[in-house]
């Protein structure tokens, strides 16, 4: 499960990457459409999967995979 997390944040943070690249890339003033296609796709693919690792970490939960450790009570 801890790699499985591990993995989706690294698409995550990979994907805003893409993203950050697409809009720094080229000439602003042009309006490149395969650029702004580029940059959507890869925030579209970020928001993605960060709902799916809400939905997975919920489930996980749920059926008992991982338990929540919270904070020591004094």
């Amino acid at each position: 499960m801890k790699m499985l997390v591990l993995l989706a944040f690294i698409g995550i943070v990979a994907s805003l990457g893409t993203a950050l690249v697409a809009m720094m890339r080229g000439d602003s003033s042009s309006g490149d459409p395969q650029r702004s296609r580029r940059m959507a796709r890869a925030l579209t693919m970020r928001i993605g999967l960060s709902v799916l690792l809400f939905v997975l970490l919920i489930l996980s939960h749920t059926m008992g995979w991982i338990q929540p450790t919270g904070l020591p009570v004094r």
